[in-house]
């Protein structure tokens, strides 16, 4: 099940963070970590709309943040990943939220792989993260309808 989340919620929303982080920004530094946590919660949460995947026990198994048509953070729980959680998250936000864009950090080699895999394609770079880090983006797009080469979204 994919609902917004309750602020009260929030704390447990970071936990998933954190582990995915752990799981799959393997370049980060602790300090980094330790750096972007209290942003996340403080900053990042309020300023985009979040849903979360709930199990069958109505645990918080991943989670996504959008704003407009733009995903702007999806996080696994990092004992889920692989499962097809992210999956289901993006797929309720390109067809329930017209999401068409995406941020990912250019090293996570995994995050880029499965963008593209869901039919988005990169369309600029940037040196550094929205916190100036030197953690390069990638703008990636959502494939229009019927572009040559371009994995479709069914």
């Amino acid at each position: 099940m994919i609902i917004p989340p309750a602020v009260k919620q929030y704390e447990e929303l970071l936990k998933v963070w954190e582990g995915s982080v752990r799981a799959t920004h393997t370049f980060l530094t602790e300090a980094d970590i330790q750096f972007y946590k209290p942003l996340i919660l403080q900053e990042y949460f309020p300023q985009v709309n979040l849903f979360c995947h709930l199990d069958s026990s109505q645990k918080i198994t991943g989670f996504m943040g959008i704003v407009e048509d733009k995903l702007e953070m999806l996080f696994i729980d990092a004992r889920e990943r692989g499962t097809g959680i992210g999956k289901k998250l993006l797929m309720y936000a390109i067809k329930q939220q017209n999401v068409k864009q995406v941020d990912v950090n250019e090293q996570n080699h995994q995050a880029v792989g499965f963008y593209l895999h869901m039919g988005f394609r990169v369309a600029g770079r940037s040196a550094v993260d929205a916190a100036g880090k030197p953690y390069p983006i990638l703008s990636m797009v959502l494939a229009d309808q019927g572009s040559t080469g371009d994995r479709v979204i069914e």
